[in-house]
């Protein structure tokens, strides 16, 4: 690519270097740690699936009772304890989970022989491995048969009633009206659950619940969808919260092609605790790693509580160290859409060409990501004229700097939750926009001196300030102190930080190692 910007690479570099050295000692951490969540996804990959009359998941009640007989015991892991339980049943999976729903406890058997137990887990394993494997070819064969039918950047839209049949009805609208993603966002307060609902929901508030029913119900339809009109369409739900590897197990068993994934986005505005959230992101991202799912960051939501203009640099320095993470986790560059916003108070002057430049900046120093921009929302007033003249510049900015995945802007931001006909027109007025300028990036030049070049430069040379002084704070100490989107949370506290489990000597996790293995990971 070449630099529009005239970024000074050594910089860029030095800010990687930064980024390498800040989240070393978190991932010491993640290293030594695991988490009831954890232990749960590595249970529903191993097969625990159901429910009990009480509503209880499997997954939950195996762990549940593991922590029970002894608060200890979950340091070995809780996958050992279930596929034993197995092996001492002599029945199937499915009967196993019958039998544990219906009030059996794993741990009124004894453990067996330990080499008998690790070889059924890793024949576990295996099967698991190869239906995840098996979607990914899939997806990779259906995108290489219907290349070049997506828009470009990829379109995103949300849609959410709470009922995950009305969502069909409304995602296929959107996919039949030019949409290329849909995120189905989750039910409101879903993130702080400390375990996932089974089966097919009805009843969400402000959204739908993320099932691997639901999961599995939108796929289908979408996938109706993208055969009748000759390209894909992807789908995508939110891997964070309490929850973070489990949703991430069951979007990559049920082919989700994109994961909301983000442990700061947690740690910040949802309140989860630093520890757990960072442990849980290690081994959801690498589950997405191996699904070939690209990743969605939460940066713009640091613009919610910080001046996006003064604060922009906080922006830049977390896609370096989120870019850090998913790379020690197994993610290639373009599997990772990292956050930005358009997202600047309207009635700066000269607002227009910031945003342009930062957007141009992102593109530049990552240019193998599919970027994810994050239309105007803190500004949108109700007034549904400005708002489509705020969203048509978001467009051409989208398009201008060739980013990945463009999440729409709604007319009727912060007025209603969108109807179709909203969705409609924000898909035209992006189709529009984009195909009136669709060789704007390669033909346009910036003045060196302008206001452009030098707004990038600026936020690079800030947000390398700011990753020095987290270096010297520390990660942990520099979101204790309110370093990021000026937000404080204390190390032990948050939810979820009981659920942390550090690893004994005898820990083992098939998958962890499994997907270690196949990702070519050192650690």
């Amino acid at each position: 690519m070449k630099s529009k910007l005239n970024l000074p690479a050594d910089r860029v570099a030095y800010a990687r270097a930064l980024a390498e050295r800040i989240t070393a000692p978190v991932q010491d951490f993640i290293d030594g740690h695991s988490s009831v969540t954890v232990e749960r996804a590595t249970l529903r990959l191993a097969g625990a699936d159901g429910a009990n009359p009480d509503g209880v998941p499997v997954p939950n009640l195996v762990v549940d009772q593991i922590r029970a007989s002894d608060p200890a015991a979950l340091e070995d892991g809780a996958t050992i304890r279930y596929v034993n339980a197995l092996l001492k049943s002599g029945g199937t999976v499915q009967a196993l989970n019958d039998r544990i729903a219906a009030g059996w406890d794993v741990m009124s058997v004894p453990l067996g022989d330990r080499k008998a137990i690790e070889a059924k887990a890793e024949e576990l394993v295996a099967g698991t491995l190869k239906r995840v494997k098996d979607n990914r070819g899939f997806r990779e064969d259906k995108l290489e048969q219907w290349k070049g039918k997506n828009n470009s950047p990829l379109l995103y839209l949300i849609v959410a009633t709470g009922n995950i049949y009305e969502d069909v009805k409304q995602a296929a609208a959107a996919a039949e009206q030019g949409a290329d993603v849909i995120a189905v966002i989750r039910t409101t307060a879903q993130s702080l659950l400390d375990y996932v609902p089974f089966g097919a929901t009805t009843e969400g508030f402000g959204g739908t619940y993320a099932t691997q029913e639901n999961f599995r119900i939108m796929r289908a339809a979408l996938d109706e969808v993208a055969e009748k009109q000759g390209r894909y369409i992807r789908l995508t739900n939110y891997a964070s919260g309490l929850c973070m590897p489990e949703i991430a197990a069951m979007g990559a068993v049920e082919r989700l092609d994109m994961m909301l994934n983000d442990s700061m986005y947690g740690i910040l505005f949802r309140d989860i605790n630093m520890y757990r959230t960072f442990v849980d992101q290690k081994f959801s991202r690498m589950i997405n790693a191996y699904a070939g799912v690209i990743i969605n960051t939460g940066e713009d939501n640091y613009l919610t509580t910080s001046d996006a203009y003064e604060k922009a640099y906080t922006v830049l320095a977390s896609q370096f160290l989120n870019e850090r993470f998913a790379f020690d986790a197994g993610l290639e560059a373009r599997f990772q859409g990292l956050g930005h916003a358009f997202e600047m108070d309207p009635t700066i002057k000269n607002g227009f060409m910031y945003e342009l430049a930062e957007a141009q900046m992102a593109r530049e120093i990552f240019p193998e990501h599919p970027l994810k921009y994050m239309p105007p929302t803190k500004f949108m007033s109700g007034d549904i004229f400005k708002g489509v003249a705020m969203n048509t510049l978001f467009n051409f900015v989208s398009k201008a700097t060739n980013q990945g995945i463009h999440l729409l802007g709604m007319l009727t931001e912060a007025i209603h939750t969108p109807f179709m006909m909203d969705r409609f027109l924000a898909v035209d007025n992006a189709r529009y926009v984009m195909n009136y300028i669709d060789g704007f990036y390669d033909d346009i030049e910036f003045k060196q001196d302008g206001i452009v070049v030098t707004r990038a430069h600026q936020v690079l040379r800030e947000a390398i300030e700011f990753m020095e002084h987290v270096e010297k704070t520390g990660m942990f100490d520099s979101i204790e102190k309110g370093l990021f989107a000026e937000v404080k949370r204390p190390k032990d506290g948050g939810k979820g930080f009981e659920g942390l489990v550090k690893k004994g000597p005898a820990y083992y996790n098939p998958f962890e190692s499994g997907l270690k293995r196949e990702l070519g990971l050192k650690r």
